[in-house]
């Protein structure tokens, strides 16, 4: 089997096996990942020979069947690869990912527009929010802490668009940046007296340039001791080592007539929360005024 004739019966295997397994779910309960892979595992046994797949091919069905059914179809694969830091799909038809700094376009595409609306309601799903038509953009996050942005029609045109910020599996530290010669050991010095003493920091640069990793890097200078409320749009901050720590997310409005909780809410309340420090992962609006009386007031 090779060529176009394999690919076809190789996508129809796919297909047959996944519809099956589909039908035989009972949506009546939970069903476990491991129940899922035992039907899957079962019906490649049954299909493996009459579309005479090979052993890698059956591996490579059996792992992407799954992922179309309980995890991000095409994207789990990126979404697993420890060298990709960006993923953005542009519709169904082109998705490209950023490896080294250098952006590339993946070989592989969402087959339908209902398979990709379906990954997209999956993320928003586990994060509380809601993407439709009436309300077209959204921030959300993945289980291992990615940032994602959603923006669907009809304010996208060329079909829904998802963008994946991965971070690091491990936090970057101060140490890594020093070795990759990012900032020198004086300058690492300076800012952990800083941290210490509790001075007041602001950390800006454009989009991809390491604002949240430095920021987590900066973090591990935070004294053990105290207690430390963080505020974001959506959580991404991977503070180490601070046992006293609030985090605080955003909401937004829903259809169940759960009111909107934005940034300046948030930054309000934290000061009622006895902080020693409040670290608020991105300040690009109406919240500054908030921010800035917070500091007047002798907030750190």
């Amino acid at each position: 089997m090779s060529g176009a004739c394999g690919s076809k019966r190789y996508e129809e295997c796919r297909q047959y096996i996944s519809d099956h397994v589909r039908q035989q779910i009972d949506l009546s309960r939970e069903v476990e990942d491991d129940e899922i892979r035992e039907m899957i595992d079962g019906l490649i046994i049954q299909t493996g020979r009459k579309y005479a797949l090979s052993l890698t091919q059956r591996q490579e069905l059996g792992k992407s069947v799954f992922h179309s059914i309980r995890k991000m179809d095409v994207l789990q694969e990126l979404v697993d690869c420890d060298d990709v830091t960006e993923i953005m799909v542009n519709g169904t038809e082109n998705i490209f990912v950023e490896k080294a700094g250098r952006i590339y376009e993946w070989d592989k595409h969402f087959e339908t527009k209902e398979k990709l609306e379906n990954v997209i309601q999956q993320i928003v799903a586990k994060c509380n929010r809601v993407v439709n038509e009436a309300s077209p953009i959204a921030d959300a996050r993945l289980e291992n802490g990615s940032r994602v942005n959603i923006v669907l029609a009809p304010v996208a045109l060329n079909g829904p668009v998802i963008t994946i910020r991965r971070f690091p599996d491990h936090p970057i530290s101060m140490e890594d940046l020093i070795s990759y010669g990012s900032i020198t050991r004086q300058a690492a010095d300076f800012l952990e007296k800083l941290v210490v003493a509790g001075y007041n920091i602001f950390i800006s640069g454009g989009t991809g340039s390491g604002k949240t990793t430095f920021l987590n890097a900066l973090s591990h200078y935070i004294p053990r001791t105290e207690r430390i409320i963080t505020i974001e749009d959506s959580a991404e901050l991977q503070l180490q080592g601070i046992p006293n720590l609030v985090r605080l997310e955003t909401r937004n409005a829903n259809m169940d007539g759960a009111r909107e909780i934005t940034i300046r809410d948030l930054i309000k309340s934290s000061l009622r929360m006895r902080p020693d420090r409040v670290i608020v992962g991105e300040v690009r609006g109406s919240e500054a005024i908030d921010m800035l009386q917070a500091l007047n007031t002798g907030h750190t």
